[in-house]
Formats: C-alpha cells, structure tokens, sequence
C-alpha cells in the first residue's frame, strides 16, 4: 500500500508524493504523461527500501502550475527542492523514460544529491528534441489544433501511427490514451513542451558521473530506443546494462525482469 502526500515547490505549485515501504530513500519518476502508478509498476518489493514518487507538475494528482514552466529542467529543479527539504542526501535517484531524463539530469547538476543512479528506459541521451519523440510531439500538435476523437482519427490514419501499429503496438497505445487523458490542455503542452525539451546535460558532463549506475532497456520500443539506453551505459564509468523483456513481448515477464534487475542492482547498495 502506498502513502500519499503533498509537497509545494517553490513557486507554489502542489505536487502529489507517492511512497512505498520503508528504509532507504529511493526517488522513482514515472515517464511523459505517467503518473505514480508506472514507477510503482516497475519497483522492486523490497525491505529495506522506500520508493517516493514526487508526480511531476502536470501528471497524476499534482497540479500543473504555470504552462510555459513546463520542461525538464523545472522537473529536476522540484525534485532538487524536495530532496534538499524532506530527505537526508544524498539517496538513490532514477526514473523511467522521461523520469530517467530527469535523473539524469539531476546526476549531472546537483550531484550532492545523488548517490546511486537508475536509468530506465531513456528516451534522451543528451540532445534535445530527438527524433523518437516525434510521435508525442505530434500528439500534442494535434490535441492543440482539434477535437479529441479528430485528433485521435487524424493520427491513427498518418504516417506515425501507421507506422506505430506496424512496428511498436506498446508505443501505439500508450500514445493512443493520450487523447482522452484530461486536461486536454495540459496534456497538449506536456507532450509538445516535453517532447522538444531535452535533459540539458553534454555528452562530456554525462561522461564524468561518478556513482553507481544502472541503465535498463529492451527492444521493441521506437519511444525508448535501446540504443539509447547502451549509450549511456558507455558513456557513464561505473555504469550497468540490463536488457529485459520487451513489454510487447509479455508484459508479466517485463515486469518480473524490471524488478530482479533492480533488486539485484539495490541490494549491492
């Protein structure tokens, strides 16, 4: 069972805080228009270790605050805010696909918060705007330009969509439920702002983190390309690759795979 409560940034946005057992501090963002559910999906049950999900501005039950806030970048700077007021750092920081582009960002510009490093899923290495994230993009473009259900035809018909259903049915649908997630408004700007954003960070800066980490992938996924995720685990010195099941495979087995590679990687902490 998990606990929720409320944590106010700094320019007085509230942000929903999810939590879950007890022991170690383990920051675990969820992805692009996700909420607390996805992380808690994913994280290990395990003594020893409790897993907070701070839902980004936005996303789950936190409020959204000023629109054109929106990014990365802001993200991190909550996450800073929360750790520096609520914790004792430095803790375990990480997170899936866009949650990993906010760890990693984290690793990078406040490393005194930063003991160990989770890197699940990226969907950036270091250069804004990638290509694989034009699909979210153009569903934040159609959401500001149309109706829903038009929006929603609209891409399905098109080239991404199609190409979707033929190559990453998983990435299809999560982008599908996206034109029914409200507010409508709020999750336009999320997908157009978030998919141009980037984590900020050089691929020289990356180079130089220090901690232990752990970077997780699979194949299957035009989101969150694997070779994504390789790269950062060459490029980050004390850094770990697990490949796991693909969700579109079974998504029993993404999971059980998801949490031994945590597991095992948490309990050499």
């Amino acid at each position: 069972m998990s606990d929720r409560r409320l944590f106010e940034t700094n320019d007085g946005t509230r942000l929903n805080v999810d939590t879950a057992g007890e022991g170690h501090a383990v920051i675990f963002q969820h992805g692009l228009c996700g909420d607390a559910g996805q992380p808690q999906e994913a994280f290990p049950i395990e003594p020893g270790f409790c897993r907070i999900t701070v839902e980004a501005r936005g996303h789950g039950s936190s409020q959204s605050g000023p629109l054109e806030r929106l990014s990365i970048a802001t993200f991190a700077d909550d996450i800073a805010a929360y750790i520096e007021s609520r914790l004792q750092a430095p803790v375990v920081v990480g997170g899936i696909s866009m949650g990993a582009a906010i760890a990693l960002r984290l690793a990078v510009k406040r490393p005194d918060l930063v003991k160990t490093l989770i890197l699940a899923r990226p969907a950036w290495v270091t250069a804004a705007a990638p290509d694989n994230m034009m699909p979210n993009a153009e569903v934040g473009r159609l959401l500001e330009t149309m109706p829903p259900a038009e929006a929603k035809a609209a891409f399905l018909a098109g080239p991404i969509g199609q190409r979707l259903a033929a190559e990453a049915p998983d990435n299809l649908a999560s982008l599908t439920g996206f034109f029914a997630r409200q507010p409508i408004a709020v999750t336009a700007a999320l997908l157009t702002a978030i998919s141009n954003d980037g984590p900020g960070v050089t691929e020289e800066e990356v180079s130089r983190i220090a901690v232990p980490t752990l970077v997780i992938g699979h194949e299957q996924d035009a989101i969150h390309p694997i070779a994504y995720a390789r790269a950062l685990a060459e490029r980050i010195p004390k850094a770990r690759f697990e490949q796991i099941t693909p969700k579109t495979d079974s998504r029993a087995q993404y999971v059980a795979d998801f949490r031994h590679a945590m597991r095992t990687f948490l309990k050499e902490l």
